[in-house]
Formats: structure tokens, C-alpha cells, sequence
């Protein structure tokens, strides 16, 4: 089965019986945005917590959110019981958040059959399917094997290159306030502004009430940018709304797309890198 990037919870229903189905909740315990989940304490039934905050990063970088080494994203992976023949669907209390995180990183540890649950926990209530009380202890025991795609992360120095060939895009999904360096940063000793060359756009501008917009006004946002024939790379405050935009990129572009995996948190350092305001 090829799995579309985004699924809706009819769909999921439907699916439920499958064998290899794998549903991860990627809810958050907090986030920069200040969004209030409509539902906690609640999971979709039979589905496995996927920890972003304390499990899969990168516990030793300094700069939060970083992808975990494959090691480590393997041998999580294995304790909540996927396979490399699992068909994974995330999904998330807020809508879409970080699920679309969840999704890229499979995809970097060379694991295609994932996608996110369109609206997340809130659309799989709205039509009344099965839920139970929220359980991280499930423990499962998968043979999931990790091997890392490299070219889907840029790095710090390959993007100040890009300040002058302007080979790449490179899309910003933080608020165009922060973007433009009018408010502060939510982390402390932090430059405000953004990537020299970059363009905005928030998170927010591809969803509506939750859910991907439709493929038509994604494809119109995207053309208002100069995406012809260009590298599109992602970057946010730390490394999560970025595969926002970008799994939104996913649905109607072809073009090669990266994340910068470290974002503001590692740009913004004061004094390290050039910053335009």
C-alpha cells in the first residue's frame, strides 16, 4: 500500500484492520504556538504515544527538537512495536502540529508508509469513533531498522551559502511578527528577524480549523513564491511548524525539499549568524 501524506479518520477507520496499521499519537505536552488542545487524557483506540519532547531528539544538543541519531530513533521505534512493514498514521491533540514532524522524521530514517490523520484527534471525535483514556506505558516489540536519508537536512553553513547563490527558497512557517523582528523570540537570548533572503510562511496560512486547506489554495500559495525549478528548504523557531509547510509543500510540489533541522533556535544565537529584520 502507498500511503497518501495525509489521510482522513474515515479513511483510518476504514483501515483499522490492518495488520501492519501503526497509529501513533504525537500530542504535545506544551508548544511555543500557545494552542489549546480541544481534547486530552484521550487517545484514538489502540494508538501508541510517540514522545517528541523527552524520546525522539536528540537528548545531548543544546538546541531543542534535533533528530536523534538512528540508533536511538531505531531502538525507540522498536519498543512501541513498528516494523519496516508498518503503515504508520499520526496524529495529534492540536489539530495538525506536530504530527507532521513525526512524519518527516520517519521519512528521514528511510520509512515511506507514514502519514498524518488530517485534523487529528479532534476530526476522529467529530465522527464518534473509538477513543480510550490516554496510555503511554503500552510496551510492543518491532523489528523497525532505521537508515538515514541525509539529503532531506540542511545545515547552518550550506544555508549561509544560499544567502548569495540563492539556490534554495528557504520558507520560514514562524508568525510574520517574529519573521520581521517586531516581538521578541519565546526563547530567552535570542536575535529577532529571520534568514537573509527568506520568505514567510505561517504555519497557520495551509490549515483551516485544524486540517490541511485544499489542494487547489495549498497550489496557489506555494506559486505566489518563486518555487520553479529551486530546492525548497523549511525552517521555524525549532524545527516542528516547519514540517507544517512543508508536508503542506509535499501534497502539490515535486521540488526537492529539505528542513533545517536546527532553525532559529540555532540561527538566532546572537552574534553567530547574519539576520535581516
Amino acid at each position: 500500500m502507498n500511503l497518501n501524506s495525509v489521510v482522513t479518520a474515515t479513511w483510518l477507520f476504514e483501515n483499522l484492520d490492518n495488520p501492519n496499521l501503526v497509529i501513533l499519537d504525537a500530542s504535545p505536552r506544551e508548544n511555543k504556538s500557545n494552542l489549546v488542545p480541544e481534547f486530552t487524557n484521550i487517545q484514538i483506540k489502540g494508538a501508541r504515544y510517540f514522545d517528541l519532547e523527552m524520546v525522539f531528539l536528540d537528548k545531548e544538543n543544546p538546541i531543542p527538537n534535533m533528530i536523534p541519531s538512528e540508533r536511538i530513533f531505531e531502538a525507540s521505534c522498536r519498543k512501541l512495536g513498528i516494523n519496516n512493514n508498518s503503515l504508520i498514521v499520526v496524529y495529534d491533540n492540536l489539530g495538525i502540529y506536530t504530527s507532521p514532524r513525526v512524519w518527516w522524521l520517519f521519512k528521514v530514517m528511510g520509512h515511506a508508509e507514514i502519514a498524518v490523520l488530517d485534523g487529528g484527534l479532534a476530526a476522529w471525535k467529530m465522527e464518534y469513533y473509538p477513543t480510550e483514556p490516554f496510555d503511554k506505558k503500552a510496551s510492543y516489540l518491532g523489528n523497525f531498522t532505521a537508515k538515514y536519508q541525509s539529503g532531506l537536512v540542511v545545515a547552518a553553513n550550506t544555508l549561509l551559502e544560499n544567502i548569495d547563490s540563492k539556490r534554495m527558497l528557504v520558507l520560514d512557517a514562524r508568525s510574520q511578527e517574529r519573521f520581521d523582528g517586531l516581538i521578541p523570540e519565546p526563547r530567552e537570548n535570542m536575535a529577532s528577524g529571520h534568514i537573509p533572503n527568506s520568505v514567510n510562511l505561517p504555519f497557520e496560512k495551509v490549515l483551516d480549523k485544524g486540517k490541511m486547506k485544499p489542494v487547489k489554495e495549498l497550489r496557489e500559495i506555494f506559486e505566489n513564491f518563486d518555487i520553479e525549478n529551486r530546492s525548497l528548504a523549511f525552517t521555524c523557531g525549532s524545527g516542528i511548524s516547519a514540517c507544517i509547510i512543508l508536508l503542506a509543500s509535499d501534497l502539490v510540489s515535486e521540488n526537492k525539499k529539505v528542513l533545517y533541522d536546527g532553525s532559529w533556535a540555532e540561527w538566532g544565537q546572537l552574534e553567530k549568524f547574519p539576520v535581516e529584520k
